[in-house]
């Protein structure tokens, strides 16, 4: 039996006050989220802004290079100058020599200029210990398959909190056709999945960076999205879905899907679809050709008994 529910225009006042306390707080979240990915990954080839580079550094790694000189040219390029810099990336392609590392005062500018926040109390690398230095003077491999283990599960749990609220909220508005509805509903966690995904996929191979990037804008569309229309149907509705007489504007819905289809929206689904298929068959390959050799071979150090 179908069962009855308000619509947002009609819940009572404290409710709706509640509901847009929520909605804009996690925009606020998700505005400071944005700030910090182009401080941290948008940093990555040392210019400011999000670029493919920058996901790749990340993710996959500069090969051509190591992690302490991708750092310093990148993500903590402000926090030393020009010439401490000099002298440690001189120092790592030197041989990171550990009496080097003392003579030509690299501990000194590392105590200096790091150690206030890389230290043994921090989450993040403990640069007062040389053999923790001595590590990151290795080719830069991007980011660890531990580190991505750890930071998949947190957003796989935090984000899909964040987007139930935010869809349960948008799921009593009135002014979409229940199909629509849902694809709404259900595609930021369709980007979800595809965007830890892409971590590991870049991981394996750089030529997925791009998917990271179409991943996160999608989450980022559909939020707006949502947000935007619950809103106006809590505080404005009378402005934006009536019309001059006060009766309702046809769905949104049904008028981009009529639009949509004049422009011959049916046929660029169908080669969406295709191209989506190839791409999954080419992920899948690369997850059998990288991925699972590698899982095999750790698999074996791990747990391969001495004979």
């Amino acid at each position: 039996m179908a069962r009855e529910f308000s619509s947002l225009k009609q819940m009572d006042t404290p409710v709706k006050v509640l509901f847009t306390g929520y909605l804009t707080t996690v925009a606020v979240g998700y505005l400071m989220a944005l700030i910090q990915i182009l401080f941290t990954h948008g940093m990555a080839d040392g210019k400011f802004g999000l670029s493919i580079d920058d996901i790749v550094y990340s993710y996959y790694g500069n090969r051509s290079g190591t992690l302490l000189e991708t750092k310093l040219n990148g993500s903590m390029k402000e926090n030393a100058s020009e010439q401490e810099r000099f002298a440690i990336i001189q120092w790592v392609r030197d041989g990171a020599d550990q009496d080097d590392f003392v003579d030509d005062g690299i501990e000194k500018i590392i105590q200096e200029r790091c150690v206030m926040c890389h230290n043994k109390g921090a989450s993040i690398p403990d640069l007062s210990d040389f053999k923790v230095v001595e590590e990151l003077t290795k080719e830069d491999e991007g980011a660890t398959f531990s580190s991505l283990t750890r930071v998949s599960h947190i957003h796989l749990f935090g984000i899909s909190f964040i987007f139930m609220f935010v869809g349960l909220i948008f799921s009593f508005s009135e002014t979409s056709t229940v199909k629509y509805k849902c694809i709404a509903i259900g595609m930021p966690y369709v980007f979800l999945l595809v965007d830890i995904l892409s971590w590991w996929l870049t991981k394996l191979d750089p030529i997925f960076a791009w998917l990271v990037i179409v991943a996160g804008g999608g989450m980022a569309v559909s939020f707006a999205f949502m947000w935007t229309v619950s809103v106006a149907e809590m505080w404005l509705f009378d402005r934006v879905f009536l019309d001059a007489e006060g009766r309702p504007r046809p769905q949104w819905s049904t008028v981009v899907e009529a639009r949509f289809i004049e422009m011959g929206g049916e046929t660029m689904a169908q080669k969406l679809g295709q191209l989506l298929k190839q791409a999954t068959t080419y992920c899948w390959s690369q997850v059998q050709r990288r991925g699972l050799p590698f899982f095999n071979e750790l698999y074996l150090k791990i747990f391969k008994k001495d004979k």
